[in-house]
């Protein structure tokens, strides 16, 4: 399979986006600064076209058109639209085809367009070098995408629009304060090589860099680093396990501007319907995650009897952990069904009180059994160091 991926043509249209807008940088960009100086105001349109081009990519191109985790009124996908084309990683409808397939088919050597598993730097970007194969590279799976007014404008004219965004619009802001190139330089040129490298470490660091909290059924992890640069997507293995919630980072002191945004769009009517996954699915995705390392770490050691002593200890206070997330989760379905039955206030105070006591039995449940699983890493530890 190998040779057959060596012998595909090269795709001449990115080879060249991708190899001399990052030498232009490097030549144009400190000649102009010695020669001319950047302004304030070059710096400063340099950080708006930055950010509204990565929260294009992330909150409109990968969470409200690829996952559907929420929907936008006109403006904020015009907006999302226009500054996505900027990003210069392709149309609505074609990047949202391959990240699809990219979670259909999740390190799938064959499937998936840009599976981590063939190395890192295939994954951040020298897929894009060569021609895919029809399979992988032809666009399906986003008919509701093609219906949707504003992303098939776009898919239509995404050319002229991106040469408009990424070249055009910089020229013609910087005209209005004197300083053409350096605006063109900083908020066109240098914008879009960072925010493509960007972006580009979320298929390959965010599958080998970080910790994978919530499954590890895939290389997706979670990082919060990544998530800095990257506008919150570095939590990566939450998204994997549950695609469909508009949020990444899931805690709210997680750094997640996409999140931020979304949320407060949905404050002024600009986004609707946002999903989210409800937190005891959360907190038993986690608890299995955290039981699996536990146990991994407790493997192969000299002092059986008193790893398998407390192994047992750990698999008894999970499965308490496990009932109580069981029992919490009906509570809370029951209070919702009962507001829909439109039942008396005295049975719905009570459906009320008894969620509120599940919901203290699990946090309970769950003190002892973080307390457990952080002692069943100090005792693979301490074991470790009597074997040596």
């Amino acid at each position: 399979m190998q040779n057959n991926v060596e012998k595909r043509p090269l795709d001449m249209k990115s080879v060249l986006i991708l190899t001399l807008t990052p030498i232009a940088a490097l030549i144009f960009i400190p000649y102009y600064a010695v020669t001319y100086g950047f302004s304030l105001a070059d710096w400063l349109w340099f950080a708006f076209f930055m950010i509204a081009t990565g929260l294009s990519i992330t909150a409109g191109y990968h969470r409200l058109w690829s996952h559907r985790a929420y929907k936008a009124k006109a403006p904020l996908k015009i907006f999302f639209m226009l500054f996505g084309a900027a990003a210069l990683q392709n149309s609505i409808i074609k990047w949202s085809s391959d990240h699809r397939k990219h979670h259909r088919h999740v390190d799938d050597k064959e499937l998936d367009p840009y599976a981590a598993t063939k190395g890192f730097w295939y994954s951040h970007f020298t897929w894009m070098l060569r021609e895919l194969p029809r399979k992988v590279s032809k666009i399906e799976n986003v008919n509701d995408l093609e219906k949707d007014k504003i992303v098939a404008f776009q898919h239509k004219y995404y050319v002229p629009l991106a040469i408009f965004m990424c070249v055009l619009l910089p020229m013609l802001i910087g005209a209005t304060y004197g300083s053409i190139g350096g605006c063109l330089l900083l908020a066109g040129l240098l914008r879009l090589v960072l925010n493509h490298h960007f972006t580009f470490f979320i298929n390959s660091l965010a599958h080998v860099w970080g910790k994978q909290k919530y499954s590890d059924e895939n290389t997706a992890r979670d990082n919060p680093i990544l998530s800095l640069v990257t506008y919150g997507e570095g939590y990566h293995n939450y998204h994997h396990k549950y695609a469909g919630d508009y949020r990444n980072g899931v805690k709210w002191y997680d750094f997640d501007p996409s999140k931020w945004i979304i949320f407060s769009a949905s404050r002024i009517g600009w986004a609707y319907d946002l999903k989210t996954t409800p937190k005891p699915v959360i907190e038993a995705a986690r608890a299995s995650m955290q039981l699996k390392h536990a146990q991994n770490k407790l493997k192969d050691k000299r002092y059986i009897k008193l790893v398998v002593d407390f192994e047992q200890r750990l698999e008894t206070q999970y499965k308490l952990l496990f009932d109580s997330i069981k029992d919490w989760a009906k509570a809370k379905q029951a209070c919702l069904q009962a507001k829909k039955d439109k039942l008396s206030s005295t049975q719905v105070i009570q459906l009320k009180e008894r969620y509120k006591e599940l919901k203290r039995k699990f946090k309970t449940e769950r003190k002892v059994w973080r307390v457990m699983a952080y002692s069943s890493a100090k005792l693979a530890k301490s074991q470790n160091g009597r074997a040596a």
